[in-house]
């Protein structure tokens, strides 16, 4: 009697534990997709690194003239003439590679500039997940779209559509 008491002990506190810890999962592709600033800030940011990688482009072309011109005309200079060709061209590859980089660069301006636009989009996502998670109980919410290992996922658990719906957004 004793041991069937205490079995039933543990197996009530097992369940207990189990149903404690609730998840869920998102996939941050799709919401991202269904939010239209989302898009927006794409495109925006496409343009802006298409404008400035001609800029880039211009620098380094110049580089390549230069470069061309001065094999031609080598055997006709002088060592003076030679050295200050071949130092624009070194200045002129080096401007293109500065501008590059802060244009592109870890920190550069497309950085800065993709930061400013997705920072309050992922805010507001964030803030709609955690607010979800708080109303149903959730200690852990995952991103399927992460690729973190996650073999099958039941669509009971995502909540993907309650989060687009809690924006604004219908799906």
């Amino acid at each position: 009697m004793i041991r069937k008491v205490l079995m039933l002990i543990v197996l009530c506190a097992s369940t207990m534990t189990m149903q404690a810890q609730k998840f869920a999962l998102v996939d941050m592709d799709y919401i991202l997709k269904n939010i239209p600033a989302y898009e927006r800030a794409n495109e925006q940011l496409a343009q802006v690194s298409k404008k400035w990688q001609a800029e880039v482009d211009v620098l380094q072309t110049e580089a390549q003239t230069m470069y061309k011109d001065y094999q031609k005309e080598v055997v006709f200079l002088s060592q003076e003439q030679k050295k200050a060709r071949q130092d624009a061209i070194m200045e002129k590859e080096r401007e293109a590679a500065e501008l590059k980089k802060k244009y592109f660069g870890p920190e550069g301006e497309l950085f800065k500039k993709r930061t400013a636009l997705m920072s309050p989009i992922q805010e507001e996502i964030y803030t709609a997940v955690s607010e979800i998670a708080d109303l149903r109980g959730y200690q852990l919410v995952l991103d399927r779209a992460s690729d973190a290992g996650i073999i099958f996922a039941s669509p009971k658990v995502d909540i993907s559509s309650e989060v687009l719906s809690r924006l604004g957004y219908s799906n």
